[in-house]
Parts: C-alpha cells; sequence; structure tokens
C-alpha cells in the first residue's frame, strides 16, 4: 500500500490520476477482501456453471446459487469492502475511544452539551449499522453450500425434462483464502410426453374440456417441463370457472407421470385426473360432481354510505337488471347496466366478475364494489348475482405540490388544487376542475432585475369525463368494437410570462379513449383545438438575445445610423424592425445579392415565425401498446404510434365559404393563419432484466410534421429539439442541431427527429443506482420553407449528421420518484469538421450535466 501512495506523488498527468485511482483500488482490493474472516476460512470469489460444456448464462447461475460471491463492481467487491469497515462492537470501541485520554471526555462536554457527547455514541452505532445494511457480509465457502447448489441445479435440469441430469463440483483455491468453485452439469437426453390421458369424474367439466383441448400446455410428443404443468393447471382452473364452474378449486386437478425408474425409457405417458368436489358432512367427506351453473338473475344494490345497514325503497327494473336504491335512485338506469358484464341467462364467468368490478372501480364514482354469487332457492344449477355498490361523495377538494425541472426551467414549484363534481348529469359523469400557479427559476429569460424566481405560470382546465362513447361513435355498430371507452371534453387556458414571449393558450378537446385489453390502449382526437397568442412581441430580441447580438453586429458592420441608434446599438423594438425594414427594402447599403442581406432576411422569418399567433385545428389518433405488468417488471416493451392532421377542416370551410387569401396566398381566420400540416410518431421502448438489478433499456423515436396548403412552416409548440436530461444529454436542450448548422438560436428546432438511447442501468448501494448511456440523433428541417442545406435533410446520405453522446450517470431512488444526475460527454460531434467529430470534444471541461426526476425513458 506505501508504494502505491509514493508512487501517486511522484506522477503527474490526466493519465497517471486514472492510473493512480487504479492502482489505490487494486491495492484496496487486495487488502481488505479477506481482512474480516478467520484464518481457516475461504472467501468464495468466483463461481463457474458449464451446461454439457457451455457456460450458463450469468443470471441464471445467480438463481441456482444458494450462497453465490459477492458483488462486484468493475472486478471490485464493493459491497463487502463497505461491510467490512463496520465494526462488531461500535459502543465497546466508543467507550474505549473516550476513556482512552482522560481529559477527553471533559474537554468535549466544553464544546458540546454533555447530551451531545453522548448522541455520538449513538450517531456512531447508526452508522456502523448502516455501513452493515449497505454492505455485504463475505460471502464465505462451505461445501454444504456447493451440495445445495449442485442439488439446486439437478432439480433445476430435471425440472426441464433431463430426470438424467448429474451435477460434478470442483473447488479450486486460487489464492489465499480465496476458493472459486465450477459446476460442470451433465443433462443428457431430455424426456418426453407420451400419451396424455384424462380422467375426470364430473360430465361436465369433461365436456368443457374436450372443447379447449387445442390450447393445452401439455403436448404430446414435447419435452417434459413441469412449468408447463403448472400453466396447464392455471389455464383449466381459469378455463372452467369461465364457463359456468364458478365453485371450481384448484386441488380438484391431480397429473400422474409413469416415469421410468432406470431412467432408460424417455417417453413419459401422463395423466391427468380431475376430481369431484370434496366436501365434508358431518365426519365423512362427500364427493359432489362439478356442474355448469347458469346466472338466473341479477341484483344491483344502491347504498347509502351514511348509513350501517341500508334499506332499499327504490326498486327499477331495466332489462334483466334489478337495481335496488337506499333512497331515490340518482343514476340512470341504463349506465348502470352498461358496467355489468355479467349476462343473465349466461354461465357464470370469473372474466366477466371481473370486468365488474374493474369498470364500476374506474368511474371514480363508487367505492371498492362488491360482487357476490349465491345458489338461486328455486333453481339449484342457478345463480343470483348481487353487486354492491357505495357511492362516493358528491364533491370533492383536492391540493397538490410538485417540484420540477424541465429543459426551460431550471428549479419551479407548482401548486394545485382540483374540484370533482360526481354524477353530475345522473350518468356517472365526473367534472373536474383544475387550476396551477408555478413559479420557477430559469436563465434563459429576459429579466433585467435578476430574481431566482423569474418566471410565472398560471392555468386552468375544465374537464368533463364521460365514461361512455358520445356521437358519432354511440351507435350499434360500434356497440361489440370498444372495450372501456370514455369521451373526455376538455377546454383550458393558460398565461405565461417571462416564458418566450408571454404567452396565453386556449385549448378545446374531445377526445374518445378505448382499449382492446389489458395491453392496447386507443386515444382519437376528433377535435383539438389550440389557440397561442403572444402577448410581449415587442420583447422578442430581449428573449432570443442571439439573433439581436447578429443583427446587431450586421448594422454596425455597414454603420448604420438612425434615431433609434443608441451607444451603436440597435434600440429594442424601434430600431431593430426599422433595420429590418430598411435592409429589406433595399434602403440600406447591404444589396440583395450579400451574405448580410440573406442573414436579416433569416432573421426576419424566425422572428415573424415565432411572434406570429398560431391557430391549429387538429384531429390525432394514437396507439399504444405496453407489456409491463405492473411497476416491478423490468423485461418490457413500448409500442407507441401517433398520427396528427391539422387544419384540413377549418382550411376546407374556409374555402367553401368563398373566404379570399391574403397576399401571401393563404388563408386568415380572425386575423390568424390557421396552421396546415400531417405529423406522424414512432416511439419504441424495450427492457431486458440482464441480471439481478441489472435492466438494459433502449429507446427509438422518430417523428415528422410536414407543412402543406395554408402552411409552409411548423409552429414553434409542434416542433422538435434535441438535447437535454430526456434525449441526448452530451448536449443541452435546444442546442443539437439542426443538422450541422451553427446553433446560433436560443431554442433550435425542426420539423424531422431521430432518436436512439441505450441505457445499462444497476445498483450500486441500495437505493444508490448507476448508470451507462449512449444517446444518437439529431433534428433536420425537411419538406417545409427552411433552405439552408446544412440544416436540411435531403437524403440517407445525412444520417452521417446524427451526433452521438456517451456518459454515465447517479440516480437515487426515493420510492415515489427517482433523482437523476447524468453526465454526458460529445462523442461524435457533426456540426465539427470531418476530422474533429470524433472524440474531439471528450473532456470533463466540456461535460453537460442533466438532472432529471425518473428514468428518461
Amino acid at each position: 500500500m506505501y508504494f502505491c501512495l509514493k508512487l501517486g506523488f511522484t506522477l503527474n498527468g490526466r493519465l497517471t490520476k486514472i492510473i493512480i485511482l487504479s492502482m489505490l483500488s487494486l491495492c484496496f482490493y487486495k487488502c481488505s477482501s479477506t481482512k474480516n474472516i478467520a484464518p481457516s476460512q475461504s472467501v468464495l470469489v468466483r463461481e463457474a456453471f458449464l451446461k454439457n460444456g457451455t457456460p450458463i448464462k450469468r443470471d441464471l447461475a445467480k438463481q441456482l446459487s444458494v450462497y453465490p460471491p459477492n458483488t462486484q463492481v468493475f472486478g471490485i467487491p464493493v459491497k463487502l469492502h463497505i461491510y467490512n469497515l463496520a465494526k462488531e462492537n461500535p459502543d465497546s470501541l466508543f467507550s474505549g475511544w473516550m476513556n482512552k485520554k482522560p481529559k477527553r471526555f471533559e474537554r468535549l462536554t466544553k464544546i458540546y452539551s454533555e447530551k451531545q457527547v453522548n448522541q455520538l455514541k449513538k450517531y456512531k452505532r447508526n452508522f456502523n449499522f448502516w455501513l452493515k445494511k449497505s454492505g455485504e457480509p463475505p460471502s464465505i465457502f462451505f461445501e454444504n453450500n456447493s451440495s445445495s447448489t449442485s442439488k439446486r441445479l439437478e432439480q433445476y435440469y430435471k425440472n426441464k425434462g433431463f430426470f438424467n441430469t448429474s451435477v460434478l463440483t470442483s473447488i479450486d483455491t486460487i489464492a489465499h483464502q480465496k476458493v472459486k468453485v465450477t459446476y460442470e452439469v451433465k443433462t443428457g437426453e431430455s424426456f418426453v410426453v407420451d400419451q396424455k390421458t384424462e380422467n375426470i369424474a364430473s360430465a361436465d367439466l369433461d365436456s368443457i374440456y374436450r372443447k379447449n383441448t387445442e390450447n393445452s400446455f401439455i403436448k404430446e410428443g414435447e419435452v417434459f417441463e413441469v412449468e408447463n404443468f403448472n400453466k396447464e393447471r392455471d389455464r383449466l382452473v381459469q378455463l372452467f370457472r369461465n364457463n359456468g364452474i364458478e365453485n371450481f378449486q384448484q386441488k380438484s386437478i391431480r397429473f400422474k407421470a409413469y416415469l421410468d425408474s432406470l431412467g432408460e425409457d424417455l417417453k413419459i405417458p401422463v395423466g391427468i385426473v380431475i376430481q369431484n368436489e370434496a366436501k365434508r358432512d358431518q365426519n365423512n367427506i362427500v364427493e359432489i360432481p362439478y356442474v355448469v351453473q347458469k346466472v338466473n338473475k341479477i341484483k344491483l344494490f344502491i347504498e347509502d354510505p351514511n348509513k350501517e345497514f341500508s334499506a332499499y325503497t327504490d326498486t327499477i327494473q331495466f332489462n334483466s337488471l334489478t337495481i335496488l336504491s337506499d333512497g331515490k335512485l340518482n343514476y340512470k338506469p341504463k349506465t348502470l347496466a352498461s358496467g355489468v358484464f355479467i349476462k343473465e341467462g349466461l354461465p357464470y364467468s370469473d372474466q366477466d366478475r371481473s370486468d365488474t368490478y374493474r369498470y364500476f372501480s374506474d368511474l371514480r364514482i363508487f367505492k371498492y364494489p362488491n360482487i357476490d354469487f349465491s345458489t338461486d332457492p328455486k333453481d339449484s344449477l342457478g345463480l343470483i348475482s348481487s353487486i354492491y355498490l357505495t357511492p362516493r361523495e358528491p364533491f370533492s377538494v383536492g391540493f397538490d405540490l410538485d417540484l420540477s425541472h424541465s429543459n426551460i426551467q431550471f428549479f419551479g414549484i407548482s401548486l394545485g388544487s382540483s374540484v370533482i363534481s360526481r354524477n353530475v348529469f345522473k350518468g356517472t359523469e365526473t367534472l373536474e376542475l383544475g387550476l396551477k400557479g408555478t413559479i420557477g427559476a430559469s436563465k434563459d429569460v429576459a429579466d433585467k432585475n435578476d430574481d431566482f424566481f423569474n418566471i410565472f405560470e398560471f392555468g386552468g382546465d375544465l374537464k368533463l369525463r364521460i365514461p361512455r362513447m358520445i356521437f358519432p361513435f354511440n351507435g350499434p355498430l360500434f356497440k361489440n368494437y370498444f372495450e372501456k371507452p370514455s369521451t373526455n371534453i376538455i377546454i383550458g387556458t393558460s398565461f405565461q410570462q417571462n416564458i418566450g414571449l408571454d404567452k396565453q393558450n386556449f385549448v378545446g378537446t374531445l377526445e374518445y379513449q378505448w382499449s382492446k385489453n389489458k395491453t392496447h390502449k386507443y386515444n382519437f382526437k376528433l377535435l383539438d383545438l389550440e389557440f397561442v397568442n403572444n402577448k410581449a412581441i415587442a420583447n422578442y430580441f430581449n428573449v432570443y438575445r442571439n439573433s439581436y447580438d447578429r443583427l446587431n453586429s450586421i448594422a454596425q458592420q455597414i454603420r448604420y445610423d438612425s434615431e433609434f441608434v443608441l451607444d451603436n446599438n440597435l434600440v429594442i423594438p424601434k430600431g431593430t424592425t426599422e433595420f429590418i425594414n430598411q435592409v429589406i427594402q433595399g434602403e440600406t447599403r447591404i444589396e440583395r445579392e450579400d451574405q448580410l442581406y440573406r442573414d436579416v432576411r433569416v432573421i426576419q422569418e424566425r422572428e415573424t415565425r415565432l411572434t406570429s399567433n398560431n391557430l391549429i385545428t387538429s384531429s390525432a389518433f394514437s396507439f399504444n401498446m405496453n407489456t409491463q405488468e405492473n411497476i416491478f417488471d423490468e423485461d418490457f416493451s413500448q409500442f407507441q404510434l401517433k398520427v396528427v392532421s391539422s387544419g384540413n377542416l377549418l382550411t376546407g370551410l374556409l374555402n367553401l365559404s368563398g373566404k379570399e387569401k391574403n397576399e401571401d396566398q393563404v388563408y386568415e381566420f380572425l386575423d390568424v393563419i390557421p396552421s396546415q400540416f400531417i405529423k406522424t410518431e414512432f416511439n419504441f421502448i424495450k427492457h431486458w432484466s440482464v441480471g439481478k438489478e441489472q435492466v438494459l433499456a433502449m429507446r427509438l423515436f422518430s417523428g415528422i410534421a410536414i407543412p402543406y396548403g395554408n402552411s409552409n412552416n411548423i409552429p414553434f409548440t409542434r416542433s422538435y429539439f434535441a438535447g437535454g436530461s430526456n434525449d441526448n444529454r452530451a448536449w443541452k436542450a435546444y442546442k443539437l442541431g439542426p443538422g450541422v448548422g451553427e446553433n446560433s438560436n436560443e431554442f433550435n428546432e425542426a420539423n424531422f427527429k431521430i432518436a436512439f438511447n441505450l441505457e445499462y442501468r444497476y445498483t450500486i448501494l441500495g437505493p444508490l443506482k448507476g448508470a451507462f448511456f449512449i444517446d444518437a440523433g439529431n433534428i433536420w428541417n425537411a419538406l417545409d420553407n427552411i433552405e439552408d442545406p446544412k440544416q436540411r435533410f435531403d437524403g440517407f446520405e445525412d444520417l452521417n449528421e446524427i451526433a452521438i453522446g456517451t456518459g454515465f450517470g447517479l440516480r437515487y431512488d426515493f420510492d415515489y420518484f427517482v433523482f437523476r444526475l447524468d453526465s454526458g460527454f460529445k462523442t461524435y460531434d457533426p456540426s465539427q469538421i470531418k476530422a474533429d467529430r470524433w472524440g474531439k470534444q471528450i473532456s470533463f471541461r466540456r461535460t453537460v450535466f442533466n438532472i432529471g426526476i425518473n428514468y428518461p425513458f
């Protein structure tokens, strides 16, 4: 250890620092990994698993090992070292340290109170406990553990159909007190299912089974795997309970396998035995055949939440549904009936029962429902379904406080409130009024006072949710197509101050949502209206300082003189407006053929585009497929597809009404030019679980918005940007692209985007996580009015302009959210000359740090 430290003081340079850290880590590793074990003990540092001579996958090997080696990060057992920092008797050690010098306690009590000094002992104990909890005790080798692992391996492969499996264990000492164990598994040939026979006691069960054999997990001639028998048992339970056997029990199913005791016959005959229901009658066990039971009657009870026992005074018969209410019924019978998937006259079904539960729970009108089934006293083969619904309070008020971070806002505090009115039109609708105010801190605003909280936003929206389809999708043609349908009508407005040009937004939406199953969800916005009103357009050049600096430098180059020039700078806004107009009208020394003229023209076009009000009237369809079963599922995929069409209806109506186009040959409506474009987006996310608490995550995104007809560009709010904490993390938000342009604008955006992200996530210590990532992508202008070839996407040859960033990050999981800090390095920068694109921008000085909440994808 002394040699390593001494060497660190004699070398200099970046490479030397890396070598020093590596050697220090190596020394730390060699000196401490076995320090807390007895001389007669050894640490298990490595396990190798071979199946018929081929290494077994790492994650599977970890699952099969009874007591695996300590986890390592870059070959170093970090958690073990942390554990070794803990002491066995922290209280005694602290007391010994305190009493080692007679006056130590007296000196400490002069600085701190006696209570605080005694508290130090508690801190020492708690810190020692944290070290043990965060670390890992040494993986001490015991032959019993390796024997147990061998038995587990043997049983694992027997469950996979290899009943002649044998495991050979070899133990090697690779260093002092360090052991490696190798498990060699020889499986032999797999056993297969031979003839399959069934012995089903109930005639009804036998009939259901014979009609549904094609989906069986046990097939003749296939490998005999125990997991397939478990799946078949679950399938049969679900099959019977969805086909009228309401009281079917899993224990009634048994499997028999006739295995050759010598292990020579590789074919195993299988018997499926399904017994009758067994019930105890006094001291005897009586077998009762399972029979199909149909639903004879359905009753729905509306209870009074303020009463312990309800008295049902209002009864209504709607088709086959009997509705009983404690007091006057405040719900439309048709609406209640639409949520009852249990059907009179049909066999009992667990699925229908579950769908009914889910429907009434998702309404947010009732508390969790209760559904009972009882035998019809008039018919032993009939069931009576009783559904009990307890209404929630008709009104509720909620408040929320959010801390946020975004690409523009470094830090923000939001306070929101909502008022929910339930059953507004007696059709289980909900009407929600939401208000939200935000104050935030940003470096990207023109704030002369330089206040920390320098941006403000306030908004509100009114949302009506109707749990069914309304016109035009409420006809009989669509009746059986939509599952879990709902219609949302939303109107809202928001006002921003010191964010851009102090915009005021008005939105209105009519959207339909439905699903086909648990993984597939659909959304169709029949009308998505957005009006953006820029309130402070005169402040444009104060906000977009790069544009002003370029315009001002041009004026200085030609020595422009005007009453609106102060201290050789253009006055905002009168000086900038006058100068642009004079250049365009040829009233200055700048000729139309000059590059300076083209620069001024570009600045003017961007100013016009960003200060113009926008009217967007669009329709959109989106599809979302998500295979994630729950928040703990780390092996899933998501696929999202979205298509938006804007402006067709409004411009069509203007055309039919005989509205004349303006001087630019476009339609105007209320002095605003309606935006017309089509937009498509594709987003694919895939997560792979590659080991214990290790995930490989990937995202692929592509989107393009094409203007046409009444527009030659895309509104700023509907365009794409690149960079930032959720995109390419080697660039700041809005600072990447378009293409290989000079990125001279504060907010660089375009209408075509490609993005790819790959991230490896792992656990460092408990809630502290780590990640390595590769981000790639860029934005371009395509099929719009931008003519600069550096910013345009003209063909596949422009794919070499995709920027690549690499980096690493730390994340801390607070259970409710994840705090994220990522460091990105520009690995391939297309804005540089070709000789400097690869690796020349990688340095800690140029590192881009990103703070984010939750994972980027």
